[in-house]
């Protein structure tokens, strides 16, 4: 079925939902199909998850068992989840007031820390011990760089069956690809001579967001911060956690915060993760180089189009190009 708008009133009258509603396409998180819906004078936030079988995520069963977490343990810095269907990949969350922050602060940078520590201060419970892995979750700094690597690597098979994927595979095969190389290298020695790459231990892993960042969020009227999105989250490094919302680029964190962050993180600030965070950040910025072209890779395109099936695909590529390299050639090599 398409993820169009005129096909959800019927779909939730198929789940026993809504007898009779209107849904409004309200833009995506650029991976499911999002709409406002509006019935009985209320109004709600309804999200149809993305599912494929090139893509091994389950976005639909992670952001619900994560959701389902935060609101049992108390936490309110998130949309209340008010319905889950499993069998259509649907989740109906409170609709809240507030709009995408334009740049980062300081009261907004407290907000996420909260956030974060209630979170984990319930992770040694039942419930958070069966919360999965988050999406790529690494415990070693081998672990990050594979993911890197793989991630690159996938770049190099863009078919360059159009003038803009023929840019964009040269861009990789002649830029990002030496670049990756230099900052792997560069890694590699810091690896070789300290202790980093010891497996991170249970004790010092993380409930992470993931894609944790102000994109992910809602400033609301009355100066609440709500935070949206959490079909990658589950535990992780906590250094994974500082290097995504550093590299980001959606609403740059820039790093006149990242000692203030870290520091934030309270129990989790360790020598141990400042060293991997060092070390891992000019890693990070490749990584968020990668994601900026998955519009040039055969499935992330489809979930794309079932986001958003209006967008225009050259378009888009053209503009997700353009903001590689110019993430590419503002790291500091």
């Amino acid at each position: 079925m398409s993820a169009a708008a005129d096909s959800i009133p019927a779909l939730l009258a198929d789940a026993g939902w809504f007898s009779d509603c209107t849904a409004t396409p309200i833009g995506g998180t650029g991976n499911n199909a999002v709409f406002r819906i509006e019935h009985a004078g209320c109004r709600y936030v309804l999200k149809r998850y993305f599912h494929h079988p090139g893509d091994p995520r389950d976005r639909f069963a992670t952001e619900r068992a994560f959701c389902t977490f935060l609101w049992d343990a108390g936490v309110r810095s998130t949309p209340e989840p008010l319905r889950w269907d499993a069998e259509r990949r649907l989740g109906l969350f409170e609709c809240v007031a507030g709009t995408r922050p334009e740049r980062a602060t300081p009261e907004l940078v407290e907000a996420a820390l909260r956030f974060f520590a209630e979170a984990n201060a319930h992770r040694n419970s039942a419930a958070a011990r069966a919360l999965p892995q988050a999406s790529e979750a690494c415990f070693s700094v081998s672990e990050h760089l594979d993911r890197v690597a793989r991630r690159v690597d996938r770049l190099r098979q863009i078919a360059p069956d159009s003038d803009i994927a023929a840019r964009a595979a040269a861009f990789v095969a002649d830029e990002l690809t030496p670049a990756w190389q230099s900052v792997l290298d560069r890694a590699q020695r810091v690896v070789a001579t300290t202790e980093q790459d010891r497996p991170l231990d249970p004790a010092d892993r993380c409930l992470s967001p993931s894609d944790f960042g102000f994109h992910n969020a809602l400033a609301t009227p009355d100066g609440a911060v709500r935070f949206v999105d959490f079909e990658y989250a589950g535990w992780d490094d906590p250094a994974k956690l500082v290097c995504d919302f550093f590299c980001q680029p959606a609403v740059p964190v820039g790093e006149e915060f990242l000692n203030a962050f870290v520091r934030g993180l309270g129990e989790f600030d360790t020598p141990g993760l400042r060293q991997r965070v060092s070390t891992l950040l000019p890693v990070y910025r490749i990584k968020w180089c990668c994601i900026m072209l998955n519009e040039f890779l055969p499935t992330d395109h489809r979930r794309r189009a079932f986001s958003d099936p209006a967008h225009d695909v050259v378009v888009r590529r053209r503009a997700q190009l353009d903001k590689a390299v110019r993430a590419l050639r503002s790291i500091d090599s």
